[in-house]
């Protein structure tokens, strides 16, 4: 899109809004044009992305909290100063510059090829290869990849029109869009063979998987389509085909490794989390341990509750099968021991398995949670909306991805002041969602005797 600028179109500069890769293309070509880049970026954004962006000459501004509002102030600024937006996909030579991976791919790879699977944001990249590849080779599938809590695309595919949704998954942030583009919806409707949809933990398994093979670190949306190729090559039992994963990216903050090493065994059934119900007696610990059998303990959580008939005990069990999993369960159900498996849960993966030992019944307590910015004032913004109108009775921070942390809280919400309470959170401004009715937060939390 660059190169086809006018002379006095590059001499006004351009201007962008993104949260990584675009905004380091859009660098890169400023730099080889001899022209002026502004790139709007979300305070959010880690310091590794807006850096490299800076030493490729670009000005890098921090502007809102999302991408969304990032892009507001790129376009009024672009209309300020009348430069050139440059959209991250939603335009036809943005696509097809896009489209030059898929050329690159058919070039390189002469012999037979099952399919090309790619990561889906707002749809640019996929577009972009699947015009050019089938019109080339038109018996190569293209497969989209979606993280299952930010899949815009499956759901406009499904549904036959673009669907904006209301919340996004941010831990793949690279692929975190609330809507894909107009153009880039007409193309994949056309000509995507089908999406396939991944949990984080998958996203997990495949970074691992990169890293012992290749000594390669991915970001989660770079993973994205090696965890969505794996997933399929599972399901339709491929063997001896060839395959291609566009691995797109490997902005990865040092501080997300723990996050990545932590879900990434679960991700690939070498790791499940459980609770166990005790009786609190003598001798059931023991009991416990032969239950579980030859199955190897990775994690252990317990502590004693001198009021409560049963103790909750929280652990890991490694190398499994479904069947051996299956197996230990039974065994425990048989003897009377309550066992949960959360190795599913999001909730008790993130939060509720550091809460050991605080089951309580609290008066009108309800749990939520929040996506906080990564910015200096947002925790005292959130206090300000809600203390000290309402009782903070819970708090638990998770650093969770590069849009966002991770924010379980539950406040003592008298029914009355309920929809005032949803008001206030509502003009928070921060994404937030309601745990109240999640099965295994009662399990953990609540007062099992209530």
């Amino acid at each position: 899109m660059m190169a086809k600028l006018s002379r006095e179109q590059l001499e006004r500069g351009v201007i962008c809004s993104s949260a990584g890769n675009h905004a380091q293309g859009v660098a890169l070509s400023a730099q080889r044009l001899g022209c002026d880049a502004v790139i709007v970026m979300p305070v959010t954004t880690p310091e590794i992305k807006w850096k490299s962006v800076e030493r490729l000459g670009a000005t890098v501004v921090l502007e809102g909290d999302s991408y969304d509002e990032a892009q507001s102030y790129a376009k009024l600024r672009c209309q300020q100063e009348d430069r050139t937006f440059i959209p991250p996909f939603d335009h036809p030579d943005v696509i097809t510059g896009q489209g030059t991976v898929g050329m690159e791919i058919v070039r390189q790879l002469q012999g037979p090829l099952h399919a090309i699977f790619v990561p889906v944001g707002g749809g640019g990249l996929i577009a972009g290869i699947a015009a050019y590849v089938k019109r080339v080779r038109p018996e190569v599938k293209i497969i989209g990849v979606e993280p299952s809590d930010a899949n815009a695309m499956a759901l406009s595919l499904y549904h036959g029109k673009r669907v904006m949704l209301e919340h996004v998954g941010g831990f793949a942030d690279g692929v975190a869009v609330k809507a894909v583009g107009e153009e880039t919806f007409r193309l994949c409707r056309e000509l995507v063979d089908g999406i396939v949809m991944v949990s984080r933990d998958a996203i997990c398994a495949s970074i691992k998987d990169m890293f012992e093979e290749k000594r390669s670190i991915l970001e989660p949306a770079g993973a994205l389509a090696l965890a969505g190729a794996e997933a399929y090559c599972k399901y339709y039992n491929l063997k001896g085909d060839t395959v291609v994963a566009i691995t797109s990216g490997a902005n990865m903050n040092f501080d997300r490794l723990r996050l990545v090493t932590e879900l990434a065994d679960v991700g690939r059934k070498r790791e499940a989390v459980l609770a166990t119900f005790l009786p609190e007696e003598h001798g059931s610990f023991k009991k416990f341990t032969e239950l579980v059998g030859r199955m190897n303990i990775t994690e252990f959580k317990y502590r004693y509750d001198f009021n409560a008939k049963d103790a909750l005990v929280l652990y890991s069990v490694g190398i499994y099968t479904d069947n051996e999993l299956g197996a230990m369960v039974d065994r425990m159900e048989l003897a009377k021991l309550k066992t949960v498996n959360l190795t599913d849960n999001d909730l008790a993966k993130d939060h509720l398995r550091y809460f050991i030992g605080g089951r309580s019944e609290i008066k009108d307590e309800l749990v939520y949670r929040f996506i906080f910015p990564e910015r200096p004032g947002a925790l005292m913004k959130f206090l300000d909306a809600f203390s000290p109108r309402w009782n903070i009775s819970l708090f638990h921070y998770r650093a969770q991805g590069e849009t966002g942390a991770n924010v379980l809280v539950g406040i003592q919400v008298p029914p009355v002041d309920f929809d005032e309470f949803k008001s206030h959170a509502d003009n928070l401004g921060y994404e937030y969602m309601s745990e109240n009715n999640n099965e295994i937060y009662r399990l953990l939390l609540r007062d099992p005797e209530v």
